[in-house]
């Protein structure tokens, strides 16, 4: 069985991937409590895709509901430029399903997650060799922003993870692609994408 833990949520319009940086502009006094607590006792938080609603709460307005699939966030870096903006850099750890969520009095979610098994290293098959030099290029054009060290451009897990952040697809898609369980099948996805859009010759 998996391990089960709570986590306070942080629901986006934006998907995180495992090893995957998330950059975050914190101001709203719920995330400000919860990125503090996390800071100083070195916890994690959940990043969710909004399935409904919006990233800001409008006065009255429904908290967002989020996708049933995340990943677990960790701030790796942090600075505030201004009082009351937070500045911060998450770094992507292990995929959770929300088995339990609620909104506390503050506003900010909770939940009772599922921790989702990692998905083993494997090796990138013959035919989607032709990813990686690609991948390495737009890694190394990224400069600040590329993918924290280190690079694993050998396994398709890791691979298939930063394809999915660079491609212009909409976030639902890659919401289905953080979902999926099996690395190989999402190589195949990524290369057939790029096959119709004349990359992959």
């Amino acid at each position: 069985m998996n391990p089960v833990i709570e986590i306070p949520l942080f629901p986006l319009g934006a998907v995180l991937f495992p090893d995957g940086r998330l950059p975050l502009r914190i101001f709203e006094t719920r995330y400000m409590d919860m990125a503090k607590d996390c800071l100083k006792n070195d916890l994690p938080f959940g990043v969710c895709l909004i399935a409904q609603g919006q990233e800001v709460d409008a006065p009255g307005a429904k908290p967002a509901v989020p996708q049933s699939v995340g990943t677990l966030a960790r701030i790796a870096e942090w600075d505030m430029p201004q009082l009351g903006v937070l500045e911060t850099k998450a770094r992507g750890e292990q995929r959770f399903r929300i088995l339990r969520r609620w909104v506390e009095a503050s506003g900010l979610q909770r939940a009772e997650v599922e921790l989702l098994a990692p998905e083993a290293p494997q090796k990138i098959p013959g035919p989607y060799a032709r990813l990686v030099p690609l991948l390495r290029a737009i890694v190394e054009d990224l400069g600040e922003d590329a993918p924290a060290a280190p690079h694993r451009f050998f396994d398709a897990t890791w691979v298939g993870y930063r394809w999915c952040e660079v491609l212009p697809i909409p976030a639902i898609a890659r919401q289905k692609l953080l979902e999926l369980d099996d690395s190989i099948s999402r190589l195949e996805i990524i290369f057939r994408f790029l096959e119709q859009k004349g990359l992959m010759k």
